[in-house]
């Protein structure tokens, strides 16, 4: 899809195979997965080479930063702002002197918001530089949005941790104890949760990276051209995007806190059974034991004539299990 965005503030879609259906006066093109037809109009139309999907993915420092001979090309990877989705997809910016085309594979509230700002008079894109800076403005807004989102998350899923006893079984209090089985998959729920935070982060600190260098290099290439009142934007969006990055970094940590709190919690969960495992081979050794004397065929044995042999070898075997049982508890061990 193809979105044209004017310095008059109009917006308009689409737009056929020829060229000259692309108004003169439109500053901002947004291709939304554009198809080889909407792409060759607008090379058409601009003189703008699009790039391919497979173009903007490239990972080189050089394929995603540089000037050509009518502008910039710039191109980061930008996560999706799907949770349920959450992935990177390349986003790409063909910067000129009169225009600005976006390339991007997937829907963003970040444009929307954009267009909605200049068609009520919120955000002067009266130039393809200024509207670049809405646009990206926009995408770090969402990102910071999104970061405080996962501090929401983070720290509920820090009392479910650190609650783990009182929160393994519904409307259990702290202290109480269930199933193993229940608990088990309580903590595989805990890790996997930690794990998808974990991955998340990382996304998102790879849009921010590729954003920083972005209005970096855009700063130095069109410093010369730049109005009175944009280079101060640039500035102030790389102090927005270095205390974001800050503010990732902070989760980082605590998402690598609450896995160590969590694979402790495993560790707690393992000792726990092995010493339950422990504490029964030792329970079952005297008893064993004494079974083992009387049951040996020597001739002659005491016990053997006795009228209450049987029944002191059976009050012996049980004591003999008892008593462990009471030495464990005693010392905290049960």
């Amino acid at each position: 899809m193809m979105s044209l965005h004017g310095a008059n503030g109009a917006v308009e879609h689409g737009g056929g195979a020829d060229g000259a259906s692309l108004p003169d006066h439109a500053v901002w093109i947004d291709l939304n997965d554009p198809t080889a037809e909407e792409a060759a109009q607008v090379e058409r139309k601009t003189g703008i080479r699009i790039p391919s999907r497979a173009a903007l993915s490239e990972v080189e420092s050089s394929s995603r930063l540089r000037r050509n001979r009518d502008g910039l090309s710039l191109s980061t990877p930008m996560v999706t702002f799907d949770r349920s989705d959450f992935s990177l997809k390349p986003l790409g910016f063909l910067l000129t002197a009169d225009h600005l085309v976006t390339v991007r594979f997937h829907e963003m509230r970040a444009f929307a918001a954009v267009r909605k700002r200049v068609d009520d008079g919120d955000g002067d894109g009266s130039t393809s530089t200024r509207m670049f800076l809405l646009v990206v403005e926009e995408l770090v807004d969402n990102l910071a949005d999104l970061l405080e989102e996962m501090s929401g998350d983070l720290d509920s899923l820090s009392t479910r941790i650190f609650d783990f006893d009182a929160g393994a079984r519904p409307g259990a209090r702290k202290g109480d104890t269930t199933a193993p089985k229940r608990r088990d998959l309580a903590l595989r729920r805990l890790l996997r949760s930690v794990g998808r935070h974990g991955k998340s982060l990382a996304k998102v600190r790879a849009s921010l990276l590729g954003l920083g260098r972005i209005i970096a290099f855009a700063k130095s290439e069109c410093q010369q051209g730049l109005g009175e009142g944009d280079l101060p934007r640039f500035d102030t969006l790389a102090g927005d995007i270095a205390s974001i990055d800050e503010f990732e970094t902070r989760l980082s940590e605590t998402v690598q806190f609450l896995l160590d709190a969590t694979l402790g919690l495993i560790n707690i969960e393992q000792n726990n059974a092995f010493r339950i495992l422990t504490v029964v081979s030792v329970v079952g050794v005297p008893p064993t034991l004494v079974a083992s004397i009387y049951g040996m065929n020597f001739k002659h044995m005491p016990e053997l004539d006795w009228a209450y042999g049987y029944p002191y070898g059976l009050a012996l075997i049980v004591i003999s299990a008892i008593a462990p049982l009471l030495y464990f508890r005693k010392r905290g061990w049960l």
